[in-house]
């Protein structure tokens, strides 16, 4: 099974407000909360493997039934360090996928291939029409600093929430109200954005309105539909 375990089929790029969020359905927005990984930055795990490994034994990395991948980098995410997780791996799945992920947590700098396109500028346009913009991801906290130094865009944000250092985890609601009790933001007027529709309804148990990111050009138009009012795409 390649791609995130128990991941769900939504729409991309519009509003969804399932659970507790749809009593916000029509709410105008006030805050923004973007995911980090493939929503302002993009991160591809297997690009930090090339330089070592081939292409069959990446993509039988990147398949969670075989190599328990995504299970454990959502321990990793939840605050297990990466010894722990490796001799996780290597009880329950042997090897050579025990070192693929030890080298992985090594250099996950080669893992982060650069800003998501447009999110700079819709980070800034955001805060120039007078909306709040927060960060809440699922990162260890022994590679966030990797992608803390490196790019700009999270810098912009108004806060932040990562997982492994408060050791909750979307798509969970818990990591959700703690998000907007540390923003000191109301559900009811607050989008989260984010590239899984398992987070996105995440979001929405917690009252949250959602969006499962794709396109940058879909995502602007979807916000100002919403009554935002930043500028649109010429």
């Amino acid at each position: 099974m390649s791609g995130y375990p128990g991941e769900v089929n939504l729409p991309a790029d519009t509003i969804v407000a399932t659970d507790k969020a749809a009593q916000a359905e029509g709410n105008h927005v006030t805050d923004i909360i973007f995911d980090f990984g493939n929503v302002l930055v993009n991160w591809d795990p297997a690009t930090a493997l090339i330089s070592r490994y081939s292409r069959e034994h990446i993509e039988q990395m990147m398949d969670n039934n075989c190599s328990g991948f995504y299970d454990a980098n959502d321990m990793m995410d939840e605050g297990y360090k990466s010894d722990e997780i490796v001799a996780w791996i290597r009880e329950h799945y042997g090897e050579p996928w025990a070192s693929m992920f030890r080298y992985y947590c090594d250099n996950m700098v080669d893992a982060l291939t650069g800003p998501m396109p447009g999110a700079r500028k819709l980070v800034e346009d955001l805060k120039a029409a007078g909306i709040g913009v927060w960060g809440l991801s699922n990162w260890s906290d022994e590679t966030f600093p990797l992608v803390w130094e490196q790019y700009e865009v999270l810098h912009l944000l108004d806060g932040k929430v990562v997982s492994g250092f408060v050791h909750m985890r979307k798509p969970h609601t818990d990591i959700f109200e703690l998000a907007l009790s540390q923003f000191k933001i109301t559900a009811g007027s607050t989008l989260f954005i984010d590239d899984l529709g398992v987070n996105v309804l995440g979001a929405n148990s917690a009252g949250i309105r959602g969006l499962r990111y794709e396109d940058p050009y879909r995502l602007r138009t979807a916000l100002i539909e919403a009554g935002i009012t930043i500028p649109q795409v010429q």
